[in-house]
């Protein structure tokens, strides 16, 4: 165990290095920090979208093409975020354009029902068993508002039991618990992968609870997994109170060919997507058992209202149709994630063989570095972290021509080459090499 004065000079050189790591990122970067400070003049802090800013100022990218990025500098990244998960098929895809320009042909909004939208549905509910009908929104926050919504209607009850760490959407986000931010639903607050937690929520509230609303892994709090026998322990809960259980799949539908729970064998009452789905488009859905969303059938009396001018806007869902049918096939969605399993193994064997106590942590196609090597079950696991390792992880690999979130999260797309991955592995290395006598030591 290293003594104070070992900590405090360990703390002192990381401190350094992460300085002089900054220092040489805004030496590389004026022109995105001239295009900061000129964003700084119209929006609080430059900035429309709060995970995309990281100090000192974030990266303005200019283009993209397949799994590349170019940024106002000039500079090239290999693409290891892909639009946070959303853009599966990475930049301008030809598939994909083609499509969205013959959907174009005819218009963009044709103020009616178009020929694409019920294609596109059909195709969500083949893909998704537990999906048996889906109703289409602009994103997965709001495919989430609404499913809380069917759900209390549905059941004639108020609470909602969410849980730490939590992630579904911008004004449904519980990273450390109530967000002044959110959406004013009677929550209720339970651990993730403690099953006991939920249990005495529902001894003391059962009755009530509308809904479950869960994540089979929790992306936006580092890629933490949620234990099988934890989700069906949630499962039996709601079919034993009577509850709803909603599975936020906007991120972990692309982990397997019909999503997580086909992968776990556990059905969702009601499921939430997001924007792959719709060809990396403005795009989320909600779905789920027939007798729930026939509450949303006009043709029935009091019907369920839902708006959204963009709902089935012609180049979504043609994207939509084309990325499902054509391109992420089930078979595709297997050798992608097989990829990222592959990948993350070889990542954690850099670290372990280094004698480092850092991993990546997550599934398939969907990771995220962690400066431990213990194991992670909820975001009470990360506390007390130095996850300012993380912030000169991602200096050194932006150095090394590679993008990825600030936070460690990378997820992978279809065109990475196997060159790429090659690529990512030896930043990886380089990395352990270069500040080997700064990072976290195995026991």
């Amino acid at each position: 165990m290293l003594n104070s004065s070992t900590q405090s000079l360990s703390a002192t050189a990381l401190t350094d290095a992460l300085m002089h790591s900054t220092q040489g990122y805004v030496r590389a970067n004026p022109a995105s920090a001239a295009q900061f400070i000129k964003a700084t003049e119209a929006m609080p802090g430059g900035n429309t979208r709060s995970v995309l800013y990281y100090a000192p100022f974030p990266l303005t990218i200019v283009k993209g093409k397949e799994a590349r990025l170019w940024d106002a500098d000039g500079h090239e990244y290999r693409d290891f975020i892909a639009e946070f998960s959303a853009g599966i098929y990475g930049h301008s895809n030809p598939v994909i354009r083609s499509a969205i320009d013959a959907a174009l042909d005819g218009g963009i909004n044709l103020s009616g029902h178009n020929l694409i939208e019920a294609e596109l549905a059909a195709a969500v509910c083949e893909r998704f068993p537990t999906v048996e009908r889906v109703r289409f929104t602009n994103s997965g926050t709001e495919a989430n508002l609404l499913v809380l919504a069917v759900a209390k209607v549905f059941t004639k009850r108020q609470k909602i039991v969410v849980f730490k760490g939590g992630y579904h959407g911008g004004v449904l986000s519980f990273g450390s618990g109530p967000n002044p931010v959110n959406v004013p639903h009677d929550f209720l607050f339970a651990n993730y992968n403690d099953l006991s937690s939920v249990e005495r929520l529902f001894e003391q509230h059962g009755r009530d609870i509308a809904a479950v609303l869960v994540e089979p892994m929790q992306g936006a709090s580092g890629c933490i997994v949620g234990q099988p026998d934890f989700l069906r322990g949630v499962r039996e809960l709601c079919t034993r109170f009577g509850a709803l259980l909603a599975f936020d799949e906007v991120m972990t539908s692309r982990l397997a060919p019909g999503g997580m729970q086909e992968k776990l064998g556990i059905h969702a009452d009601l499921t939430s997507l997001g924007k792959y789905i719709g060809g990396g488009m403005s795009f989320g859905a909600f779905g789920g058992r027939q007798e729930i969303m026939a509450q949303f059938d006009p043709r029935a009396e009091g019907a369920l209202a839902h708006a959204g001018t963009f709902n089935n806007n012609v180049m979504t869902m043609a994207a939509g149709v084309t990325g499902l049918r054509e391109l992420y096939t089930p078979q595709a969605a297997i050798r992608l994630n097989a990829r990222g399993d592959q990948l993350r193994d070889t990542l954690n064997e850099v670290f372990a063989a280094a004698g480092v106590a850092m991993r990546f942590i997550g599934l398939g196609s969907l990771m995220n570095l962690q400066s431990t090597d213990q194991n992670i079950r909820s975001v009470d696991d990360l506390a007390g972290l130095e996850h300012r390792l993380k912030d000169l992880y991602f200096f050194h690999l932006v150095e090394a021509g590679v993008y990825l979130a600030r936070r460690g999260y990378l997820t992978l797309s279809l065109p990475l080459s196997e060159e790429d991955i090659s690529h990512f592995v030896r930043a990886t290395r380089s990395f352990v090499e270069r500040y080997r006598a700064l990072l976290p030591t195995s026991r």
